[in-house]
C-alpha cells in the first residue's frame, strides 16, 4: 500500500523492499549498526539510571564521572553482545525482513592472546621509558573506549601510542603525522578524525585504522603494524613487511612494548 505522501522532499513514496534488497555484506553491516545502536542506547539508559544515584563511584569521588563512563559503556557492550534487550533483533528484522544470527555479524579480530603466539622474534627488553608510561596513564579511559568499540586489545593499541609519540599528544613528525598515533592528514580524513591532536579523537582513528589493518590481513599482527607504518600497498608489494629499516625497527619497537605488557 502506497505511503500517504505531503512532502515529496522529505519522503519517498514506497517503503523499500525487503530481504532480497542487501547483499550478504550489506547484512553484516546492518547487523553491526543494529548492535551498536543497541548497545549506545542501553548505555544512555544506565547513565540516566546511574544519575539518581550519584554514579556508581558515588558523587564526590575522585575521578568518578570517567570511570562511570568506561564502566557504562562495557556493560552496555556486554549486554548487548551476550544477554541482548531485543532492540537490534527487532531493528534488523524491520529493515530486512529476516531475523539478526550472530553469523551475520562481523568476525571479531583475533585475541590477545593468538597476538603473543605471533610474536616469534626476539624482542625481549624493548621497554618504554617510565616517563612514557606515566603520560600514558592520562589516557586510559579514552584507549579502554576505543579498545571497546573497535575491537582492539588496549595493550595493542598502548604500545603504538608509546612507539608512535611516547604518549605526546603534541607529536609532529618529519612527515607531518601528527597526535599520540601518528595519523597523516589523509588517515585522520578516512577515520573521520576532526582534530588529530585531540587524544580521543587521535587514539579513536588511530585505533580504527590498526582495526581495519588487522582485518585485512586475517589478524596478522606484524602486517598490520607494518602496514600502519609503511602503508597496505607496500606489505602486498613484499607480501610481509617490507625491507625498509624504519618499518623493521617500527614492528620489533611495537611487539617488544607489546610483549612487556602481557
Amino acid at each position: 500500500m502506497p505511503l500517504k505522501i505531503s512532502n515529496n522532499a522529505k519522503h519517498i513514496k514506497d517503503s523499500f523492499k525487503v530481504g532480497k534488497t542487501f547483499t550478504p555484506e550489506e547484512k553484516t553491516k546492518l547487523a553491526k549498526a543494529a548492535k551498536d545502536f543497541e548497545s549506545l542506547l542501553t548505555s544512555m539508559m544506565l547513565k540516566s539510571m546511574n544519575k539518581t544515584t550519584g554514579g556508581m563511584f558515588g558523587e564526590n569521588s575522585y575521578g568518578g564521572d570517567i570511570l562511570d563512563s568506561v564502566f557504562e559503556n562495557e556493560i552496555a557492550s556486554n549486554i548487548s553482545k551476550k544477554k541482548s534487550l531485543g532492540i537490534a533483533d527487532v531493528l534488523f528484522k524491520k529493515i530486512t525482513g529476516e531475523k539478526l544470527t550472530l553469523d551475520m555479524l562481523p568476525k571479531t579480530i583475533s585475541p590477545s592472546a593468538n597476538y603473543a603466539r605471533q610474536i616469534k622474534s626476539d624482542v625481549s627488553g624493548i621497554t618504554p621509558s617510565t616517563s612514557a608510561r606515566t603520560r600514558l596513564a592520562n589516557y586510559e579511559g579514552f584507549i579502554n573506549n576505543a579498545a571497546q568499540k573497535f575491537g582492539v586489545d588496549k595493550n595493542l593499541i598502548k604500545s603504538i601510542i608509546l612507539t608512535e609519540s611516547a604518549a605526546n599528544e603534541k607529536a609532529v613528525s618529519k612527515a607531518n603525522a601528527k597526535g599520540l598515533m601518528q595519523l597523516m592528514d589523509g588517515t585522520a580524513a578516512d577515520m573521520n578524525v576532526k582534530n588529530s591532536f585531540d587524544p580521543e579523537d587521535n587514539i579513536n582513528g588511530g585505533t580504527k585504522y590498526i582495526s581495519k589493518m588487522l582485518q585485512q590481513y586475517d589478524g596478522n599482527l606484524e602486517k598490520a603494524l607494518a602496514a600502519y607504518n609503511a602503508g597496505p600497498g607496500n606489505v602486498d608489494k613484499y607480501n610481509g613487511i617490507p625491507p625498509f629499516k624504519e618499518t623493521q625497527n617500527y614492528v620489533s619497537r611495537v611487539l617488544g612494548y607489546y610483549k612487556s605488557m602481557e
